[in-house]
């Protein structure tokens, strides 16, 4: 089965639209990553300044030939760079144990 990895990244309140456009500007390299199968940036509804980025996986081999090459690559800058719109980060794993999708019908 997949594995997940949920970045979840602490955001204040006078961050959320930088980092939202960010996102929305990205640079799309993950789509075409090998072994890569989806991606999703949500946004907190309940009070929290904690965004979540999760993204699914065939496999952590998948994940770490990405981490080390295209997404190492696009996140390499200057002193032009700018400054991050999170405070914080923490990196979850997880793996898929079941799934469902709608029923037809």
């Amino acid at each position: 089965m997949s594995i997940v990895k949920i970045n979840v990244l602490t955001v204040p309140a006078e961050q959320r639209e930088t980092l939202e456009k960010r996102f929305a500007s990205r640079a799309g390299l993950v789509e075409s990553a090998d072994g890569f199968e989806w991606f999703e940036l949500l946004r907190p509804v309940d009070g929290t300044d904690n965004y979540l980025v999760y993204t699914r996986w065939r496999d952590e081999a998948s994940f770490q030939a990405w981490m080390e090459g295209s997404m190492k690559e696009a996140h390499q800058g200057g002193a032009d760079r700018p400054k991050p719109a999170a405070s914080g980060s923490t990196v979850w794993t997880m793996e898929v144990l079941q799934q469902a999708e709608p029923k037809a019908g």
